[in-house]
């Protein structure tokens, strides 16, 4: 690839003499310093040196054996990104783990009705299967794969991250492959309340973990690999393609009525398929920066993936506690955005408003719990916590993900006709029943 690139020293007025020494003195010194590179073992991608773009000429290596080339003020950029490619793929493949899905031919037949998809399709790969149930007699009990998804290894001894959605279903048993072909019965330590993640343990040592990265520093337009169990039986299927979005706001959904909604969901165009739910995505120097979980059935190349930073919290307190702590606060909200705010003659277009659900049993403040030891009652609106603004791009519970048990937090409010602030000792959630 070519990029021109205009020379900033353009507009110094200098004599030529003073300029013509340094320039031979700088392309003389590059130059050595190629040679006796290329002896050394020098670098293997092309070195470009600005300052020599006002002179015309790019300095660089091919094979070893410096070279120097006019390219009339163009600056030449060598990209090797198909090496890198699969540089990161053998690496990180021994880490990628298929996760298998089996039941019983009774409860296979038991299911009622078909598998029902919503927009945002998030289960692994459930095989469309069965007529009217026909069991031959005496094999009720006898196990069938009913699907598939995506994992990886993150901790030597056997701790496997994967989607929650694909684990949801507690009748079923759950088998690890490896990218060796070796088998493991898998055994479902945690499934987040929070997050569309769980944690599963296999019986095995000396694995090899996954490097972890950090997703707040990812750019719009930056290379990213994908690599999952396709369709429940490509293994180890590689895509490519490039971050198309961040911080994206979804809403996630697929069979057993499953349902989450995706706050700061990483959008990529890498083809993500049904079965590489719980893969990692990788950057170009192969660290997970998400996990993959969902993709759009009404448009194409649509895939999104879980920032690893808000998994990183899932990985450690499942290592210290051998099971997923979140910190509790007991609200039901929505979050207010301007059409919100108008439609209800809001003072604020911004906030979680307390408020009931759609049942009696889904009350806006849980008795007892910190918020209603706070005093914060329903039509509330929690305006910012410990001075940060609640709004689409910083939801009241990735906010409060931050922060552990026994945390105390400063909690702005509107409380009927005025702000105030008041503070609240967060717990641990309680376990879903």
């Amino acid at each position: 690839m070519l990029l021109s690139e205009q020379n900033n020293f353009d507009q110094v007025k200098t004599p030529a003499l003073k300029r013509d020494w340094p320039a031979k003195i700088i392309i003389i010194a590059v130059v050595l310093s190629l040679v006796l590179g290329s002896v050394s073992g020098g670098a293997a991608t092309l070195i470009v040196m600005k300052n020599l773009d006002k002179f015309g000429f790019v300095l660089g290596q091919n094979n070893g054996q410096a070279t120097i080339q006019n390219v009339a003020k163009e600056t030449v950029i060598e990209s090797n990104l198909e090496s890198d490619t699969i540089r990161v793929v053998k690496d990180v493949q021994p880490s990628v783990v298929s996760i298998v899905i089996s039941k019983t031919l009774k409860q296979i037949y038991s299911s009622t009705g078909p598998t029902q998809f919503d927009q945002y399709f998030q289960f692994g790969w459930p095989f469309q299967s069965q007529q009217e149930p026909q069991i031959p007699k005496g094999q009720e009990n006898q196990t069938q794969e009913v699907g598939g998804g995506s994992g990886f290894i993150v901790s030597a001894d056997g701790l496997i991250l994967t989607n929650k959605h694909v684990v949801a279903d507690e009748q079923a048993t759950y088998t690890v492959v490896t990218n060796d072909g070796t088998k493991y019965d898998a055994k479902v330590l945690a499934r987040d309340p929070l997050y569309d993640l769980a944690v599963l343990k296999i019986e095995a040592k000396d694995l090899k973990p996954v490097t972890l990265g950090d997703s707040d520093n990812i750019q719009i337009g930056q290379t990213v690999i994908a690599i999952g169990n396709s369709l429940a039986q490509f293994q180890n299927s590689v895509t490519r393609g490039i971050i198309s979005g961040i911080n994206r706001r979804i809403e996630a959904g697929g069979n057993q009525g499953f349902s989450e909604v995706l706050e700061t969901a990483i959008q990529t165009d890498a083809a993500i398929n049904p079965g590489n739910s719980g893969g990692p995505l990788l950057n170009i120097k192969g660290e997970v920066i998400g996990v993959n979980t969902a993709i759009s059935q009404s448009g194409q190349l649509l895939g999104f993936a879980i920032p690893i930073n808000d998994v990183k919290q899932v990985i450690d307190s499942v290592q210290k506690n051998g099971k997923i702590v979140r910190p509790f606060l007991g609200v039901r909200y929505s979050i207010i955005d301007s059409q919100i705010s108008k439609a209800n003659n809001l003072k604020y277009d911004y906030g979680a408003l307390i408020s009931q659900g759609q049942t009696a049993a889904d009350i806006a403040v849980v008795p007892g719990s910190p918020a209603d030891k706070a005093g914060i009652v329903a039509n509330d609106i929690i305006l910012e916590i410990n001075g940060q603004k609640i709004d689409d791009s910083h939801s009241l519970a990735r906010m409060l993900a931050k922060y552990a048990p026994g945390d105390e937090v400063e909690l702005k409010i509107f409380h009927k006709d005025g702000e105030k602030t008041v503070k609240a000792k967060l717990i641990e959630r309680p376990e879903e029943k």
